[in-house]
């Protein structure tokens, strides 16, 4: 994680750095005392978390967290103050700790501590979400790893499905059924015995034979039908 110290007491800042090097793997990017430098530096570089003082030259810490507050990516906010009177206006801006000067060492490896859990936790969801959206299908005997919302649609052979996306086709050694158990439900709908269809790819619905449906797909020139024991079940989807 990357951070920045706000803070213009020279010995206070240079105490905040010793424990966030030596208690924890946070990088320090940058140093600032002035409140209006760092809404320009952080408008044009990535910071994760900001260790600020409250009572900063320029514009003070609270006014810039909460215009920091408004950005679309928000950094921890960690305040370090003497100031007790901010603390209930800090959480309101979702504050990630509030921290009274004299701290004590203890106080702050907690926090860092607390910091970098929360991180890990959040990486290790990002990874485990980026693996379930992919999926291994086979193309001229090689494995290829594609994106799930690439795949339009699939369709049975026997013991293979063939799974088609916007311009290329590849296969999988699965009978459909089980396929079908692998992809995420709120995408991918078993509409007919030998086809699956990525129901975020429909451009048309058209109403056929026997109170059934073909699909017209986005950028393809290809219909998927919707069986009759289907049907039911993929109105309530559509809501149809």
């Amino acid at each position: 994680m990357k951070a920045i110290i706000v803070e213009d007491e020279f010995l206070a800042r240079e105490e905040l750095k010793y424990f966030i090097t030596n208690y924890s793997k946070i990088e320090i990017i940058d140093e600032f005392e002035d409140g209006i430098e760092v809404l320009k530096f952080i408008q044009n570089n990535e910071v994760d978390i900001i260790f600020m003082d409250i009572n900063i030259p320029s514009l003070d810490g609270v006014l810039l967290a909460k215009s920091i507050s408004k950005f679309s990516k928000k950094p921890y906010i960690v305040f370090i103050t003497a100031y007790k009177e901010h603390a209930a206006e800090a959480f309101e801006i979702e504050a990630f700790d509030y921290i009274l000067k004299p701290y004590s060492e203890s106080r702050i490896v907690s926090m860092l501590k607390k910091l970098e859990s929360i991180n890990n936790h959040k990486e290790n969801s990002l990874c485990k979400t980026n693996i379930q959206s992919k999926i291994n299908l086979w193309k001229n005997e090689k494995i290829i790893v594609v994106n799930m919302d690439d795949i339009y649609y699939c369709v049975a052979e026997e013991r293979i499905t063939h799974v088609f996306t916007k311009k290329d086709e590849y296969s999988v050694n699965l009978g459909i059924a089980e396929f079908y158990d692998s992809l995420p439900k709120d995408t991918f709908f078993r509409c007919h015995r030998s086809y699956i269809v990525n129901i975020n790819k429909i451009r048309e619905i058209i109403p056929w034979f026997n109170n059934t449906y073909n699909l017209k797909l986005q950028d393809i020139d290809y219909q998927i039908p919707v069986s009759r024991s289907n049907i039911k079940e993929f109105k309530q989807l559509m809501n149809i």
